[in-house]
């Protein structure tokens, strides 16, 4: 075992034992392949599911996993066309199975930072689908909430900005400047500090770099 990859062992340890503090449950995958079977794992046969705008659910490839896997009611969001055909498929999330998603930031303690412009995903991770299933690289760890929060907004928002035809500031010069554009992608803020329900909140810790 490299000192990496020892270094993201006891970092792991460290994010699941505080994650269960918060009534989440948690896994520790030291590979990407590895964290997909975890997934799978975790979604039963029969199952609806569908996930969120994450860049990391679909560089894994799950959208694919779930569709060949042949037992699941795969709500492919990325598939429909139109804003009224959008909206239509963001609603039918809540009442999805389970719902997948990546977060911008996690801090050591345990808290999970998203941040979303149309406030769908955000959403849906506080309430709706029975289950939510986080796959999370360790690169989105911060050591406090106020860093994680800071990391959400200067890292992961600028590089997300560049996926869309927006004006907005960070899309210009790579940089957050805290602006007020109606087009922004940090209109909502959204801290999971706790878990209400046992087990509706899951975290896979994967120990290489995922997403923004």
């Amino acid at each position: 075992m490299t000192p990496l990859e020892t270094r993201n062992r006891l970092l792991g340890e460290k994010l699941i034992k505080n994650l269960k503090r918060r009534n989440m449950d948690a896994y520790y995958c030291p590979t990407a392949s590895e964290a997909v079977a975890k997934v799978m794992e975790l979604i039963a046969d029969g199952s609806s599911v569908t996930w969120g705008g994450s860049m990391t659910v679909r560089d894994m490839g799950i959208p694919q996993a779930l569709k060949e896997r042949g037992t699941l009611n795969v709500l492919d969001r990325d598939v429909v066309e139109g804003a009224e055909e959008k909206q239509m498929m963001y609603l039918r999330a809540f009442t999805a199975d389970v719902y997948l998603s990546s977060a911008n930031a996690l801090s050591e303690d345990g808290v999970i930072v998203n941040i979303d412009g149309n406030g769908n995903r955000v959403a849906a991770i506080t309430w709706g689908p029975k289950k939510v299933i986080f796959i999370i690289g360790l690169n989105k760890v911060a050591p406090t909430v106020e860093t994680a929060i800071a990391r959400a907004r200067s890292i992961a928002s600028p590089i997300n900005a560049q996926r869309f035809d927006i004006s907005i500031p960070c899309r210009i010069d790579g940089v957050c400047h805290n602006c007020n554009s109606p087009e922004s992608i940090c209109s909502y803020i959204h801290l999971l500090r706790n878990s209400r329900t046992q087990g509706r909140h899951v975290v896979v810790l994967v120990g290489e770099n995922l997403g923004y």
